[in-house]
């Protein structure tokens, strides 16, 4: 007649030794990611936040990959970890610096495809370990305000002449997969690649975030950002 009493109190301990579990999963997890950084992505990423003196045009023209430094605030978490089980392509002319990859002729900017590499996939468990660790690369707080934006359902058609027409942005990045520059990361994903804040922080400083930056401040106020991004909800399907 005991052994029930005693099932119930295995019962209380494993679930006590899984609550610990859990309660810990998230550091060993970015412990291993940071590992698994150092080890397979340094070569080509930067992690470590620099010194801002070394951000020189050079730097940025000898790049193979895109800064992660400050990927906690820039990166959504789950479409990182999907990303890197999944990689494609998300800047046409490819991770490194543009001018790499691009031959100028009279009808445009063409990509040289052999200049192009492909992404390394990982697993599942490795995507989850490295994104976990990328969320704790926050050095600079004070570029972000929380909870800024808020979507707004606008008018597409005027949104697309906004973002092709008047801004300009097309001249570098893609609102479609086969329309827009080939220098800039493609935009009809960026609502679910990128954090709303970040977005609205790059767009209004852009070298706050990199000295070197080639996107142009355009100082804009909040409105004009809030509309840009409300286009980039339409174009990423999250608003009708």
């Amino acid at each position: 007649m005991r052994y029930p009493r005693l099932l119930s109190l295995s019962q209380k301990v494993v679930f006590s030794i899984l609550a610990l579990t859990a309660f810990g999963i998230s550091s060993v997890q970015a412990a291993d990611g940071e590992q698994l950084l150092k080890e397979s992505c340094s070569n080509c990423h930067q992690i470590n936040t620099p010194d801002r003196a070394s951000l020189t045009l050079q730097e940025k023209m000898t790049r193979k990959g895109p800064p992660l430094y400050f990927a906690g605030h820039k990166y959504q978490q789950p479409w990182l970890e999907n990303w890197l089980q999944h990689p494609t392509k998300i800047t046409p002319a490819g991770g490194g610096f543009w001018v790499n990859a691009v031959v100028v002729t009279d009808e445009g900017d063409e990509i040289d495809e052999t200049k192009l590499t492909r992404h390394v996939a990982v697993s599942q468990e490795q995507a989850k370990a490295i994104a976990t660790f990328l969320m704790t690369l926050k050095p600079y707080p004070e570029l972000i305000n929380e909870g800024e934006y808020t979507a707004k359902k606008i008018p597409r058609m005027l949104a697309a002449k906004d973002f092709r027409k008047f801004k300009g942005c097309v001249a570098c990045h893609r609102d479609e997969k086969d329309f827009g520059g080939v220098t800039g990361p493609e935009l009809y994903t960026a609502m679910q690649r990128l954090k709303p804040e970040y977005i609205a922080s790059y767009i209004r400083n852009p070298t706050a975030w990199e000295p070197r930056s080639l996107m142009p401040n355009n100082h804009l106020n909040d409105a004009p950002i809030y509309k840009l991004m409300n286009y980039l909800n339409i174009i990423g399907g999250d608003l009708p």
